[in-house]
């Protein structure tokens, strides 16, 4: 579990100094719109989750995680380099592409063996302290990027060459220290699972995660937000940075929350959040709205607190133990397949109707979603 946590550490320092500063040099410096923006990212995060699914079935089949693990994370790391060469928005979409296709081998199957190493009473534990070191990583990146531009104001290049050192690192680190848990068990058939096959509640949770994809458009989106509110371009990846500080700092506590109460509960309010903080997204305007980008990225980390890994809990708890990477794997395509339109519909609303308009669809999804969790029994029994 430590030797996962640390590459994905790596990984997110190298990631998380392009995040924030991607949209901002694909929008200034490629000339892209707010509609293609939402083309490279709803393109990229679908190919992520709807290859977990493969992923985790292979994982389950062969009975071994790492082959799968140290592939998706070589495959990320060594296309992110090709950021600093781009000419045009259509080659980031296909760079995009391919580190998220790398992003995809390697979820389902790290998932799993986070959840192989611990008892079911510590899974929500065990989740949160894997994220809390990968969004340790995240908040390193964007203060890499901040001292990086401050520096050489607005030299984005600059950035992507700089986090090309961490990914190496996570390459590294995942080739030689990563093991599998156990000896690999006798391949069988793969067997063609559809969601309801496994099981009711599994199906209801996805369906309703999967309305709340639909309103979930990339991050790039905020990023642009702030930068449209008047924020200078230099200090966006220091908010970018306070947001994954309150996100690393909460998502151990939240998981362990998630243990005691339950995950239905929780997830509820990190939804509620945010709608809250889509809605403060939507309505901020004037001298004034600047002012307030810092306190909703800080929110915003409370939401991802409350969700990220307690998602992945929960669907766990779900289904029997011979079919977690197969579930998280199907859980991760079913919503992801809704991040293209998501990310897609919030491009075509701000270009045609104005920036706040993502913001006011995405927080009526969520809120949608919360409600639904609420009247619907989607609780997995806690072991």
């Amino acid at each position: 579990m430590l030797v996962s946590g640390l590459v994905s550490f790596f990984t997110d320092v190298s990631s998380e100094m392009i995040v924030p500063v991607l949209p901002l040099f694909v929008t200034a410096v490629l000339g892209a719109s707010m509609t293609a923006v939402g083309l490279i990212e709803g393109v990229a995060e679908s190919t992520a989750s709807v290859m977990r699914s493969f992923a985790g079935l292979l994982s389950d089949r062969l009975g071994r995680r790492k082959a799968l693990i140290v592939f998706g994370y070589s495959l990320s790391n060594v296309t992110k380099p090709l950021l600093a060469l781009t000419g045009s928005w259509g080659q980031v979409l296909a760079i995009r592409f391919g580190d998220r296709l790398g992003k995809g081998i390697r979820g389902a199957p790290r998932d799993a063996l986070i959840a192989d190493s611990v008892a079911a009473e510590h899974r929500g534990l065990a989740f949160g302290f894997h994220r809390s070191l990968d969004t340790a990583g995240a908040a390193l990146g964007p203060l890499i990027a901040f001292a990086t531009l401050a520096i050489m104001p607005e030299n984005y290049r600059a950035v992507f060459w700089i986090a090309t050192i961490p990914g190496a690192l996570a390459i590294l680190i995942a080739g030689v220290f990563l093991r599998d848990l156990r000896r690999p068990a006798a391949p069988r058939a793969i067997r063609t699972v559809r969601i309801g096959g496994l099981g009711r509640r599994f199906a209801v949770f996805t369906a309703i995660i999967t309305l709340f994809a639909l309103g979930n458009s990339s991050d790039a989106f905020l990023i642009l937000r702030a930068k449209n509110l008047g924020l200078p371009v230099a200090t966006i990846p220091l908010i970018y940075f306070a947001f994954n500080v309150v996100y690393a700092a909460l998502s151990i506590p939240a998981g362990t929350l998630s243990d005691r109460l339950g995950r239905r509960w929780v997830l509820i309010v990190g939804y509620v959040v945010f709608a809250l903080v889509y809605l403060g997204f939507a309505v901020a305007s004037g001298p004034t709205g600047r002012w307030i980008v810092l306190p909703l990225f800080l929110t915003y980390g409370i939401y991802y607190a409350l969700t990220e890994g307690i998602q992945r809990a929960f669907v766990v708890d779900l289904v029997p133990a011979d079919l977690r990477a197969t579930a998280l794997g199907t859980f991760a395509s079913a919503t992801g397949l809704a991040l293209l339109p998501a990310s897609l519909v919030a491009g075509f609303l701000w270009d045609r109707i104005g920036p706040a308009a993502p913001f006011y669809f995405g927080a009526v999804m969520s809120a949608a979603a919360a409600v639904l969790l609420i009247i619907v029994d989607a609780g997995a029994k806690q072991s």
